[in-house]
């Protein structure tokens, strides 16, 4: 829920509440219900509010302590707050609401940063100490929700997404070229970079605090991911048990609030067994599906629309169904507003979770989806067998650093990259890539540990990316989602459960030839459905054997034949023309003979073409409009 911002002049200038006002209305569309300002010598911070837990006023926020020493701003939902809540009774906090706000103030009070570990659930806030001159930030362990801050002529800025931050006179947007390189190579960032220079995500697990007297710190981190083979060799049925237990738990939390909720609901068995619990609780469910026209469609692209399961397990468990079928078109058409919305490029084609969310948010203020079960249970097989022959960490970084360049790999990048490459030459990715395991004990015994090691990676990379499409193009409509699997103790469990029980074919893999072409063991492991056995043993009773057994398929449109056939006048007119502003920071002889091999068939560059596109766009609409950005809304 929500939207937060604030501003902290640290030579100690006063903070107008009118600039607060001008930051908070950036972010109008996550908080349509309210919103509220709180401006006091050199601070000030906002909130705009989407009313899920406790709608009244008493709730409203900025929230401040009844004596006025403490003022919070908070974008989430504490999902374990009525334990803490009556935790904090005991202690002697008297409550004037029923909502989540006020148990995280008192928490803070009470427990200063040490109350941060102790929150199951999804936050990023801002608390002010007016006696200490003192701002402390956060931000949830896995980073479902966004936070980005910057630091320019000791005016210190956060906001819950980069709108915010440029809606302040003294911050323009400006390409970070160094930013954009990582991007186009990863089509991520792994790093605190953005493509707005000087604007950082602040880490997931963290928090900061800022003193006016004392120099910018780093955030601290709180916690971090750790998968790891347990030393005792637990009972498989002992973590079956578990297992089911916890991720029921997860849902029936996460179905806290006084609006209405729904869920996703495609063919996968996550999305399916999350359904199933909730409708088990919910009458007549409401639950959404995307679905493409597959008219110009090849290949496996065939398989890509995903209504008639959908439905079949709509009718299993009875809930009201809703879905959108989308066309190549609708890509253009979305473009601007889904740009806007994200800030910045990340992760996969994110098309279809523009479309879902808006199809949701005609009928329900919350959603909950299956993001997080792939990264936990080890949903990607052909990608972790890449590494388990390697003999060493720096082998293993190697291999998988390659696999990661998503985009445009080691050997063409200065070509591409040639209108600016004096400028960000001095940039290694693989360096990038690298300290994503900075805070990562890298003792590697077994093949085991290698995939416990990319399980790692993709969570703190690939899973954050994904969390940061889907809060923002959920937000833009007014809408939150929440994620059952990234429930903390479903998570303490999946970082413990055994390689043995989430992959079936880790022998096989061992056994072939460890030059074996990539795409040979995807189709061999991919037919042999290996990956999150002990999820799909475990929900198999929730969403019926053929769909807990089914073949892992990705939310993604047809996106490679749309671009060859019913979309390629948008790939024309916006990469081909030779106007776009692209080719100011990138070659564009060398782009477009990327985008003609596609055309032409001969290769697949569905996430460059994409990828492009949208930064094409991203220029037109931020480099163009500078701090006009905050009138202009989604």
């Amino acid at each position: 829920m929500c939207g937060i911002v604030g501003c902290l002049h640290l030579e100690g200038h006063n903070v107008p509440e009118i600039l607060i006002e001008r930051m908070t209305c950036a972010l109008t569309h996550r908080g349509p219900d309210a919103q509220g300002y709180w401006a006091c010598k050199n601070v000030g911070i906002g909130h705009t509010r989407l009313a899920i837990v406790d709608p009244t006023s008493r709730s409203a926020q900025p929230m401040s302590s009844p004596e006025g020493r403490y003022i919070l701003t908070y974008s989430g939902e504490i999902y374990n707050y009525p334990e803490l809540r009556n935790e904090l009774q005991g202690a002697g906090y008297e409550f004037h609401s029923s909502g989540d706000t006020e148990v995280l103030l008192n928490a803070l009070i009470e427990w200063g940063e040490d109350a941060i570990p102790l929150l199951n659930g999804m936050f990023a806030f801002a608390l002010w100490d007016r006696e200490k001159n003192s701002l402390l930030l956060a931000r949830d362990r896995y980073g479902i929700k966004p936070l980005y801050y910057s630091l320019r002529n000791n005016i210190f800025v956060f906001g819950s997404e980069i709108k915010a931050i440029l809606a302040h006179p003294g911050f323009g947007a400006e390409l970070d070229l160094e930013g954009l390189l990582e991007y186009f190579t990863f089509q991520n960032f792994f790093s605190d970079r953005t493509l707005f220079k000087a604007i950082h995500t602040f880490p997931a697990g963290c928090f900061m605090r800022i003193d006016p007297k004392s120099s910018l710190p780093r955030p601290i981190r709180y916690w971090d991911f750790h998968f790891s083979e347990p030393e005792d060799l637990t009972d498989q049925r002992e973590y079956e048990e578990e297992l089911g237990r916890l991720f029921r738990q997860a849902v029936m939390r996460q179905m806290m609030g006084d609006a209405k909720i729904g869920t996703y609901l495609s063919s996968g068995m996550d999305s399916g067994a999350i359904t199933a619990v909730a409708a088990s609780r919910s009458q007549r469910l409401k639950t959404f599906t995307c679905g493409f026209d597959l008219g110009s469609a090849k290949g496996a692209e065939l398989g890509f629309d995903e209504r008639a399961q959908a439905r079949t397990l709509s009718a299993r468990y009875g809930t009201d169904h809703h879905e959108i079928v989308l066309m190549a078109g609708d890509m253009e058409r979305c473009l601007p507003d889904l740009v806007y919305a994200l800030d910045e490029p990340r992760v996969g084609q994110s098309y279809p979770n523009y479309y879902a969310s808006k199809l949701a948010a005609n009928f329900v203020k919350v959603v909950l989806a299956g993001t997080g079960g792939d990264e936990l249970f080890a949903g990607y097989p052909w990608r972790y067998y890449r590494t388990v022959h390697s003999t060493s960490f720096k082998q293993y970084v190697d291999n998988y650093y390659l696999f990661w360049q998503r985009l445009i790999p080691n050997r063409i990048i200065k070509k591409v990259f040639a209108p600016v490459w004096s400028q960000v030459k001095h940039v290694w990715t693989r360096d990038i890539f690298f300290n994503v395991f900075s805070n990562y004990p890298t003792e590697i015994e077994r093949p085991e540990d290698y995939i416990n090691l990319s399980l790692y990676f993709e969570a703190k990379t690939f899973l954050h990316g994904l969390l940061l499409v889907e809060d923002k193009l959920s937000m833009a409509h007014g809408l939150e989602t929440r994620v059952p699997f990234l429930d903390n103790d479903l998570v303490d469990l999946a970082m413990q459960i055994p390689i043995r029980c989430k992959l079936g074919n880790l022998g096989n893999v061992m056994a072939l030839n460890e030059n074996e072409p990539g795409p040979k063991v995807k189709r061999y492991f991919q037919k042999n459905r290996d990956g999150k056995l002990i999820l799909r043993k475990v929900m198999k009773k929730y969403v019926g054997q053929e769909t807990a057994t089914a073949i892992k398929q990705g939310f993604s449109g047809p996106d490679a034949s749309w671009f060859r056939t019913d979309a390629i006048g948008m790939v024309s007119d916006r990469l081909l023309s030779g106007t776009s502003p692209i080719f100011e920071f990138l070659d564009r002889p060398a782009v477009q003979e990327l985008v003609r091999e596609h055309l032409a068939g001969k290769v697949n560059r569905r996430l460059l073409i994409w990828s492009l596109l949208s930064f094409d766009q991203w220029c037109r609409t931020f480099l163009d409009m500078g701090n006009e950005l905050c009138c202009f809304k989604v």
